[in-house]
């Protein structure tokens, strides 16, 4: 329901005090309104799903003497809530304020005159309605969300009420007698109904999950890191935002510096993506040894101008084609240490630190090292986001091998460098960049897609701007 979203995203909000956040981010006025278009919408419709407490009580009516009723199995059957204001209370949470609605209610009756029991249904129509309330939103100690109603107030302008079956046509003679009494029981019991609303919607924040495995290897925590602090004009959210392994949980190295998201209020939500997370995403990676790859002459491109044979690489180890000549090879590369991400703004950085192993396939199968290198290369990417998907852009801006130990002799260093990275720029980043540039598909998260999302590059992280569309 997108109305959790809403309270999920204020129940976040905070400043740069206290503890730092991976994620965050701001839900504006706009938001607010479009959200309030669904909540009040869902709201109707749980409305009328629930019965409302029964009524009971006795009145004096001439004639007829004290008359106890019992009204029971109320239930609404139209609720307009034409006129309704939705708005961010500073330091509390959301204030909503409802004039002039009108509720269409049907139930049963019961009455007692002079000791003669009658019953029937009935019809009660109440317009003019207006009520007022505050949906405070905190966090609790464990990073949920938490929310309680505050300063509700409510008023009945007009109640009319008609009665059907028994002898409904007596009381409806008097039906103007009872107004006055029903509009005040009626009345009464709005403001309590609402707050068990919100106690209903308390108990589902409090079980809801504050983390999520992404695979086998990594988990994500989204818990609330720090209690709200509820601007006049948005509403922000602090996420811890790391990553952890499945299994075993090791201390990052990293630590969220802060950062502070810009004044966009064109726009419906703001998030901020710390270059934080995606390096504990990638140390999870790295310690969980998923950083690696095995490969054999038939995975790389035809095109590649170096084949995985004693033959090719023996080019740069003029020992190698003496000792196992015209033989297949294997390489395996593997991470040493996790990538780093770093954000400058307009461009992302990222730095990659492998090895590379080579063996040689021996007849029986077996494998014979031939050389160890460890390469470092730098690259540059780009983002790019629509309302379905996340793809971008990468380019080599730096590259770089030694040899580690060798097998099989001396090695041309420079030469093999060269061929190398002339291999990363016409293959290897070609291939990725398709990829990239075909995208990936974004999650639907309560049923919420972006329209018209801005992605901007800052220092230390990502920021996306975006409307938002609801679908239930």
């Amino acid at each position: 329901m997108v109305w959790t979203f809403v309270f999920v995203l204020l129940g976040s909000g905070c400043r740069a005090e206290g503890t730092n956040a991976g994620l965050k981010g701001r839900i504006t006025q706009r938001g607010l309104e479009y959200g309030q278009q669904f909540g009040l919408e869902a709201v109707k419709s749980l409305l009328k799903k629930k019965y409302i407490p029964d009524l009971n009580g006795s009145y004096n009516i001439p004639l007829l003497g004290d008359v106890g009723y019992s009204v029971s199995r109320i239930q609404i059957q139209e609720l307009q809530l034409n006129e309704s204001v939705v708005s961010f209370s500073e330091g509390t949470g959301v204030r909503l304020v409802v004039s002039s609605a009108r509720v269409q209610l049907h139930g049963v009756w019961r009455v007692k005159v002079l000791f003669v029991p009658d019953s029937g249904s009935f019809d009660l129509s109440v317009s003019n309605l207006s009520l007022s309330t505050e949906l405070g939103v905190s966090r609790d100690d464990s990073g949920r969300p938490q929310m309680w109603s505050t300063n509700c107030r409510s008023s009945i302008g007009r109640l009319d009420v008609k009665f059907h079956d028994g002898v409904s046509w007596l009381y409806n003679l008097f039906s103007g007698a009872l107004q006055a009494p029903l509009r005040y029981e009626v009345n009464r019991q709005l403001c309590p109904e609402l707050g068990k609303g919100i106690s209903d919607l308390q108990r589902v924040l409090k079980t809801m999950h504050v983390s999520a495995q992404i695979d086998p290897f990594a988990a994500i925590d989204y818990s609330l890191v720090n209690k709200p602090v509820i601007a006049r004009e948005h509403g922000d959210m602090d996420l811890k935002g790391e990553f952890y392994g499945v299994g075993k949980h090791r201390e990052s190295p990293f630590s969220p510096a802060p950062f502070l998201l810009p004044d966009e209020g064109d726009h419906m939500l703001l998030l901020g993506l710390s270059e934080f997370s995606a390096n504990s995403a990638a140390f999870v990676y790295f310690t969980a040894g998923a950083l690696r790859k095995n490969f054999r002459d038939d995975m790389i491109p035809k095109r590649s101008p170096i084949r995985l044979n004693t033959g090719s690489v023996g080019l740069f180890f003029p020992e190698l084609r003496k000792l196992y000549p015209d033989m297949p090879m294997e390489l395996h590369l593997s991470a040493r240490k996790q990538p780093l991400l770093t954000c400058h703004p307009d461009s992302l950085a990222l730095a990659l630190f492998g090895t590379a192993e080579a063996f040689v396939v021996l007849p029986n199968a077996t494998l014979a090292s031939a050389f160890l290198l460890d390469l470092d290369a730098s690259l540059a990417g780009q983002l790019h986001l629509d309302s379905a998907k996340v793809g971008g852009s990468v380019a080599l801006t730096d590259f770089s091998l030694s040899v580690v130990r060798s097998h099989v002799g001396s090695v041309q260093v420079k030469t093999l460098e060269t061929l190398l990275k002339l291999a990363l720029r016409m293959v290897a980043l070609p291939m990725a960049n398709k990829k990239l540039k075909k995208g990936f598909p974004l999650p639907s998260i309560y049923n919420l897609s972006l329209v018209n999302p801005h992605v901007k590059i800052n220092q230390g992280f990502v920021l996306v701007a975006t409307d938002v569309q609801y679908k239930a």
